[in-house]
Order: C-alpha cells, then sequence, then structure tokens
C-alpha cells in the first residue's frame, strides 16, 4: 500500500483530490484516519465533487472518504441484502 502519511501536513489546509476520469473532490482536510502512520481515511470539511467538466455536481458540509489508490469493486450482495446467486 502507498504511504499518504504526508497527507498529514495538510489538515486545515485546502486540498483536491483528482482521479484518472478528470473529476475531484476539493475541500478543506479536517482530518486523517489513523491520526498517525499511513492513511486509510480523510474527512474534508466543504467538500465540492467536482465532474471532468468542471461542475459542481455536489457539496457537502462534512465527508469522509478514501484517498487512495481504488484497486478493485466488487459486488458484495444482491440488491435488498439478497444474495447474488453463482
Amino acid at each position: 500500500m502507498p504511504n499518504y502519511s504526508k497527507l498529514h501536513d495538510l489538515i486545515s489546509h485546502r486540498v483536491a483530490i483528482e482521479y484518472d476520469t478528470g473529476a475531484k473532490v476539493v475541500g478543506y482536510l479536517a482530518s486523517c484516519q489513523p491520526s498517525s502512520g499511513p492513511v486509510e481515511f480523510v474527512v474534508l470539511q466543504d467538500a465540492k465533487l467536482i465532474d471532468s467538466h468542471g461542475r459542481t455536481l455536489r457539496e457537502a458540509a462534512e465527508l469522509t472518504m478514501c484517498p487512495n489508490v481504488l484497486t478493485s469493486i466488487a459486488l458484495d450482495e444482491g440488491p435488498r441484502g439478497r444474495d447474488v446467486q453463482r
């Protein structure tokens, strides 16, 4: 896992977390979890979700997210909690 611990130095600063699609999330970095060592989650305040065309899609007073590189997306369960048929 890459070491994102330098994010601790950016607490209270306005940051932009950008994605390969051109979308980004901007906001004030309020905290990192865990509080020391490699960062797995961050809390942004006054966050804006901006699409690849620069349009603000949503604003949130507080947003918890994972700033790490995505490695996969998998179906965890079926709709409404039903098991997925295999």
